[in-house]
């Protein structure tokens, strides 16, 4: 299950454990805040997980992230 992200996923997933908001994300990236949740509501499908904080703790178990 490698490589399971895609890169705009791992960019706006690093951001999240960096403690930037959805707002602050979507600032940063130049997209809109929804655009920011779609990504985020993806990757917790993806990963058959509920919350933002059970998907980081799949990603780096999974090694998709790293901190």
């Amino acid at each position: 299950m490698n490589n399971i992200l895609t890169p705009r996923e791992k960019e706006i997933f690093s951001l999240l454990i960096e403690n930037y908001t959805t707002k602050e994300i979507a600032s940063k990236l130049k997209i809109s805040e929804k655009t920011v949740r779609n990504h985020i509501s993806n990757v917790m499908q993806k990963l058959g997980v509920n919350g933002r904080a059970s998907a980081v703790v799949e990603l780096i178990k999974l090694k998709e992230l790293f901190i």
